[in-house]
């Protein structure tokens, strides 16, 4: 099944729906989410302890679905980055990304020559175990064509550096980390804190002065609906274990009420 192409969503005005995967990496993930109406998955390392042999398999369960992946790998390590997209995954979510030196850096482990120096290993699951017989060259500008970089704004100093990291080619996103970044400015969970806000207002800012995308996790739709509001493109509705958890617990609510 054709999968669409992550980057081509990037800076359009259409809304993105996705989720993130914190538990459930099942053979079936990928058509459920796909059959609900999904945009895009990201399959969470940071805060799971996910193997890559796992990801491995959910990459594979997404592309069975034509369901565009993003992994969000646990550091801004070379090795996470690159062995991240050597799955196959569509897209990189890095964490913390507060300036331009370590933006440049997540680019150089993401790319192939001549944007990057990502280490070379060619047919095997990004380019779908493909016996390819073409130069260098064009494949590298394949994959590099295809590959996502997503940008974590988590701390002040990221947000102070959006306009100019958002600048960047190769940057495609800035995912803004609400809960890191509330905790950073001293203010945990004060989302509505003035110096919440303008951090918030600067990175969705420079996402959109540069046609980049901006994106944000959401407790619920009804927040995601919100997000879309204040100028991100890209929601992602709660996660995997949230959505169980609600959906039973209205449903238990309903039942008791009954």
């Amino acid at each position: 099944m054709p999968i669409p192409n992550l980057r081509t969503l990037v800076g359009t005005p259409a809304t993105k729906i996705g989720t993130f995967l914190f538990e459930f990496t099942t053979p079936g993930i990928g058509q459920i989410l796909k059959a609900a109406g999904a945009d895009y998955a990201v399959l969470d390392m940071e805060h799971t302890g996910f193997s890559f042999d796992t990801v491995r398999s959910v990459v594979r369960y997404l592309q069975a679905a034509g369901l565009p992946s993003i992994v969000r790998v646990p550091s801004q390590s070379r090795h996470h980055i690159s062995r991240a997209l050597d799955t196959g995954a569509d897209g990189v979510m890095v964490p913390i990304v507060s300036s331009v030196e370590q933006a440049k850096a997540v680019i150089e482990a993401a790319k192939y020559w001549p944007d990057g120096t990502r280490g070379v290993a060619l047919g095997l699951a990004h380019e779908r175990f493909a016996m390819r017989t073409e130069p260098l060259l064009p494949r590298f500008a394949e994959q590099n064509a295809r590959t996502a970089i997503i940008l974590q704004v988590e701390d002040p100093r990221g947000a102070a550096a959006a306009d100019e990291i958002a600048a960047m080619p190769g940057v495609d996103m800035l995912w803004l980390g609400h809960n890191d970044l509330s905790v950073a400015l001293g203010e945990p969970g004060a989302f509505d804190h003035p110096d919440f806000a303008q951090a918030e207002q600067a990175t969705i800012a420079a996402a959109r002065k540069h046609g980049k995308s901006a994106g944000r996790l959401a407790v619920d739709a009804k927040q995601a609906a919100q997000f879309v509001r204040m100028g991100y493109d890209f929601v992602s509705i709660a996660g995997d274990v949230w959505l169980l958890q609600q959906a039973f617990a209205a449903g238990v609510e309903t039942i008791r009420r009954g």
